[in-house]
């Protein structure tokens, strides 16, 4: 009997314009949903997973038929697929969920499965000291900005949307992010913190685009899911164990 597995995959970044093989990596992607869907028995994307969405009430992104055609599938199976907002692709609202199936949380969600408590957030927001990108994510998710974007002809605004993508820091060089030390991880200190009033045995986090797999506590781990750009990684429990891996295309 196959031992029914949850996953954890997070800053694909479908759609990127600082990107030239978008096509190449989409298909990898849906690849591996089709690869996962065999044991999978949920799976959570922790944000980021498009470089830039946005729905108008009669338009939506152009592109993506593949990977929203696979989710569909998935859920129409029964697999349910959590789908986190990012900072790229924060403005979800109903036609994602309600075309694909997906469960969209745009918080940070906890979770018990198999008698291990997990703490799951795309990670960006959580460092009370970013007070700069506080202010431009409040903006973003404010009902005032969204109700004026979407007075924008969607030409327009997609061509918005993409000139700001290119100043991510994808543009800024596609070789591997690395950290300056476990300690100056904002995530980290935001899990230590989050273990002082509550028992957590894992937190799993996007948004940094590195690589981590750090013990927090002997009983408590911290996962940082890295990227689909270099890394293309994910993470996988079994119900006893999780593991912190790389796609094998």
């Amino acid at each position: 009997m196959t031992t029914k597995k949850t996953y954890f995959v997070s800053d694909v970044h479908l759609g990127s314009p600082a990107l030239k093989n978008n096509r190449e990596r989409e298909k990898l992607f849906v690849s591996f949903l089709s690869e996962i869907e065999k044991d999978a028995a949920e799976i959570f994307l922790l944000g980021d997973i498009f470089d830039f969405w946005y729905e108008y009430k009669k338009v939506a992104p152009r592109g993506f038929v593949r990977t929203l055609g696979k989710i569909a599938e998935l859920t129409d199976r029964g697999i349910p697929v959590h789908f986190f907002t990012g900072n790229h692709d924060v403005w979800v609202f109903d036609y994602l969920p309600s075309e694909t199936g997906v469960i969209v949380h745009r918080e940070p969600f906890e979770t018990t499965i198999n008698n291990r408590v997990f703490f799951l957030a795309h990670g960006d927001g959580l460092d009370p000291d970013e007070k700069g990108y506080l202010l431009l994510k409040r903006l973003f998710t404010s009902k005032t900005a969204q109700f004026l974007f979407s007075r924008l002809h969607p030409n327009f605004a997609f061509w918005l949307g993409h000139q700001w993508s290119k100043r991510s820091r994808i543009s800024k060089g596609l070789e591997p992010e690395t950290h300056d030390g476990i300690e100056n991880e904002a995530l980290v200190r935001y899990a230590k913190k989050t273990l002082e009033n509550r028992k957590i045995d894992y937190f799993i986090f996007g948004h940094r685009h590195i690589m981590l797999d750090h013990h927090l506590t002997d009983e408590a781990r911290l996962v940082v899911l890295g990227e689909w750009i270099n890394y293309f990684s994910y993470a996988v429990f079994d119900g006893i164990q999780l593991s912190l891996k790389k796609f094998n295309h």
